[in-house]
């Protein structure tokens, strides 16, 4: 699979209604990583974009339905991590 441009328009897919980069956004979520630093490295290697804007996209797709149906598995543990961190605050 090739990512779009980071400029590209940003079209849903038929098959899952989201977006080459909503789900190249998803994959990123479900890889681990080695070190500090090493995340921050592949989002904008992989993505092209700052790691700020990605988290910005991951919390929308977070509450987006067909995230949910596209990967439950990924977007419930990040629901439940996202609604930990609100209780410590």
């Amino acid at each position: 699979m090739t990512d779009p441009p980071p400029n590209a328009p940003d079209e849903p897919t038929p098959s899952s209604g989201l977006s080459d980069r909503d789900r190249a956004v998803l994959a990123v979520e479900r890889q681990s990583w080695a070190g500090p630093g090493a995340k921050e490295r592949a989002i904008r290697e992989q993505l092209g974009i700052s790691p700020t804007r990605y988290y910005q996209l991951l919390n929308v797709l977070l509450d987006d339905r067909r995230a949910l149906e596209a990967d439950p598995v990924t977007v419930n543990r990040l629901r439940r991590v996202r609604e930990a961190r609100r209780g410590r605050r």
